[in-house]
């Protein structure tokens, strides 16, 4: 199993001092954050794609390019890429030159984001949420097979024949499909036989199970090999050397981002008791001491079948640098060798 980290470059004020970290410190601050997860053999490291004021990765393929004048060994992605607002030639060609720039380590997870801001702000109406999506995957998987592509499609214009460079290190550019609770969603990723990344922010591991299947059984039932059906869970984590340390570090960030969220959408603010819950054995929150999260990780393994990936969401736990390289280092020595070697024995 691959373990890595995702991170949304969260920016929030201090709550001890009201004060906002400057978006460059914030943005060396991370850069710092993927070396030392390459430095301590993670396996991957993604940045998500957000449009606003809190969080300052509006542009993953510059920050993950950044990354990879700086590391050597570890995978770089985005988490997601949102496809749906963009152009697949442009998405392509960053990505492209990402690969060659990170010799070979660049993947793109792509999906239709679980904020609206980029549909306007790119001239797209949320009503055509779906159909954005279907058709912009569409391109950018042809992108990635063909050099030479013909296509036409209702959101851009139409492609005869033009050749779309650069073309990237690794032979086929790995797309992922990142997914949340759609049932549509699932069952597209293994129709079309692309590695799955679920998100779950909320509840239980279990309750993805189904969807999981889903996938899957679609996979299968379109013929491709067991192999390429790849499932990969995103889930809040943190790592420290007590559990009760990890939870402290990352519950003040968590609970601001959303209360804040929660506001926009009508939700109430969170609590410490929902925290609590979700730090549970029953709950889908990997935080706790070393061993505490590697069987957090085993748990969520069984639950979804089987997982070739997790990724960890540390940003909520910004404000904490100390803590948060602490927390990689940990993930890094203490928490990866262990996960892989037990799913590899019971494998």
């Amino acid at each position: 199993m691959e373990i890595g980290i995702d991170s949304f470059v969260a920016t929030m004020p201090d709550p001890a001092t009201g004060e906002t970290m400057p978006a460059a410190d914030r943005i060396e601050r991370l850069l710092e954050e993927v070396e030392i997860a390459d430095r301590v053999g993670l396996d991957v490291f993604g940045i998500g794609e957000h449009h606003r004021k809190e969080f300052l990765d509006s542009a993953p393929a510059v920050i993950l390019a950044a990354a990879a004048a700086r590391t050597r060994q570890i995978r770089l992605t985005s988490a997601v890429t949102v496809l749906s607002a963009a152009d697949p030639v442009r998405v392509f060609q960053e990505f492209a030159t990402l690969d060659l720039i990170a010799k070979g380590r660049a993947e793109i997870i792509v999906g239709r984001g679980s904020f609206g801001e980029a549909y306007p702000l790119f001239g797209f109406a949320m009503r055509d949420y779906d159909a954005l999506f279907i058709e912009k995957l569409d391109l950018l998987l042809k992108l990635r097979d063909e050099v030479h592509v013909t296509w036409d499609g209702r959101f851009r214009p139409p492609l005869t024949g033009q050749g779309v460079f650069p073309r990237p290190y690794q032979k086929t550019l790995p797309i992922w499909l990142g997914v949340g609770g759609t049932p549509q969603s699932f069952a597209r990723a293994g129709a079309l036989g692309l590695p799955l990344m679920v998100a779950v922010i909320g509840g239980g591991f279990h309750r993805f199970r189904p969807l999981v299947d889903l996938y899957r059984d679609a996979g299968r039932r379109a013929g491709h090999p067991a192999e390429a059906l790849r499932v990969g869970l995103h889930a809040m984590g943190f790592v420290a050397d007590t559990t009760q340390t990890a939870k402290d570090a990352f519950f003040p960030g968590w609970a601001r981002m959303f209360t804040e969220i929660g506001r926009e959408r009508g939700w109430s603010a969170v609590s410490r008791s929902q925290f609590e819950a979700m730090c549970s054995p029953e709950g889908a929150f990997l935080i706790g001491d070393p061993e505490t999260v590697v069987q957090r990780v085993l748990a969520a393994n069984e639950a979804l079948g089987g997982l070739s990936r997790i990724t960890f969401q540390m940003s909520s736990a910004m404000l904490e640098t100390a803590a948060m390289q602490r927390s990689i280092e940990l993930l890094g020595r203490n928490v990866a060798p262990r996960i892989r070697t037990l799913t590899k024995k019971h494998g």
